[in-house]
């Protein structure tokens, strides 16, 4: 088994900035000619999730990219448009000012984000997120989507 490459032994090929300009993703290859990507974040303030059962928990950026990932599948272009969503959705969350936010509201946030990149996406997750037990939850939630 290989090491991981380190990032000091190597060379940044590419530099890409996220659309909502909070992340820089950097293609680099290692001393041995191995690629790898990189990503760069601000680190902003603390931000806490109060959860359904009333327990208060850090707020897990890897967990919400898993959650969006395992939710939406294929339907998203790539990795770097879930990451995308994932800022985005941190950022909404963040520009509310406050330490502290309910799993709902990062639900709908999610949600929101999806509505505007993928519809499929949008319904899967929302499946997820809602709980869905029937059919009738699935054409519910594509009923309101066409009335928007």
């Amino acid at each position: 088994m290989t090491a991981a490459p380190r990032i000091g032994d190597s060379k940044v090929l590419e530099s890409r900035e996220t659309d909502d300009g909070t992340t820089i993703r950097r293609r680099r290859v290692s001393a041995d000619g191995r690629r790898f990507t990189t990503y760069e974040r601000i680190e902003a303030p603390r931000l806490y999730v109060r959860k359904r059962s009333g327990n208060r928990e850090d707020f897990d950026r890897d967990k919400l990219l898993t959650s969006v990932k395992r939710s939406v599948g294929k339907f998203m272009g790539s990795e770097l448009e879930i990451e995308e969503v994932v800022s985005r959705v941190e950022m909404s969350l963040r520009q509310l000012g406050e330490d502290e936010v309910t799993a709902s509201e990062i639900g709908n946030a999610v949600l929101d984000v999806l509505a505007e990149k993928n519809e499929v996406a949008y319904v899967r997750f929302a499946s997820v997120f809602s709980e869905f037990k029937t059919l009738d939850d699935f054409e519910r939630i594509l009923r309101e989507r066409r009335a928007k």
